[in-house]
């Protein structure tokens, strides 16, 4: 059997690295008790995501942490038995990205810098260059934040260099231009939850989405973590509020069932497809 318990993280992070770290060991305890062997946490999990993502403030940034950060190693260590994925902003000497790192008792698993950056970032980041699956005790993973899996070709990449499970951390918000009054109906809220679907079904694997909640400066984020299943089907989910949710699943044996008929990977097309000129 292969079966896992797969959580996926809804929780508020700050700037104080303390608080984070204490909220980490906590949901951390809570996803083993619940036997999980993967913990999905949101991104900017360590120091918390920007505050204004119009026009953010160089000055009120995230505090920028080394790839071996004592902080980042703290997380390993708290992980233990478990894999643990986690985001951050990285310290990248002269650059600095919205980064994600995957670690167990063991170490580091796997890194992703994010790719795709939404117009606020651009100023406080600079973008990855690409998406690498890797090997961890529960399977072969690959990572998204956030305005990552808005571009089908991001899981579509990590789906093709052997991913079976998608770890998507995000720092997702309300709609900034147009907020509904209700969260539920709001555009952004909707848009999360069919992104998240439409990755895991058209990829045939299996989607942990993790999010942050609360608020920072004028940012109100969404929570709405979930598993989801390769046929695009929800098989657990927090709603607005702060919690886990987990699902078990024996992985391998679902994407199996899932590819029996129709192998989309196999079934590609990829000279009909018109290529980027720009």
């Amino acid at each position: 059997m292969t079966t896992i318990r797969i959580a996926a993280a809804a929780a508020h992070f700050g700037r104080d690295l303390d608080f984070d770290l204490a909220r980490i060991a906590k949901l951390i305890d809570d996803a083993r008790k619940e036997g999980a062997g993967l913990l999905v946490l949101p991104d900017a999990a360590l120091g918390g995501y920007l505050a204004d993502l119009r026009h953010p403030d160089p000055e009120a940034l995230p505090p920028a942490l080394k790839p071996d950060d004592p902080v980042i190693l703290q997380v390993a260590r708290l992980a233990a038995e478990l894999v643990v994925c986690v985001g951050y902003c990285e310290d990248g000497g002269d650059e600095r990205y919205n980064a994600a790192v995957c670690v167990s008792g063991d170490g580091v698993l796997g890194r992703h810098r994010k790719v795709h950056l939404p117009a606020g970032e651009v100023a406080a980041y600079s973008p990855g260059e690409r998406f690498d699956a890797f090997e961890t005790p529960v399977g072969r993973i690959g990572m998204l934040i956030d305005y990552d899996k808005t571009f089908p070709e991001s899981a579509r990449s990590l789906a093709l260099d052997g991913a079976e499970i998608l770890a998507c951390l995000s720092a997702w918000p309300t709609s900034i231009t147009n907020r509904a009054p209700r969260m539920a109906q709001d555009r952004q809220a909707k848009l999360f939850d069919l992104y998240d679907q439409a990755r895991a079904a058209e990829n045939q694997v299996v989607l942990a989405s993790s999010n942050q909640t609360g608020a920072m400066g004028g940012m109100r984020f969404l929570g709405q973590a979930k598993v989801v299943g390769p046929g695009g089907d929800i098989l657990a989910r927090t709603w607005a509020k702060a919690g886990l949710a987990v699902a078990e699943l024996d992985v391998p044996a679902e994407v199996d069932r899932a590819r029996r008929i129709l192998r989309h990977l196999g079934e590609r097309r990829p000279a009909a497809y018109r290529e980027a000129t720009s």
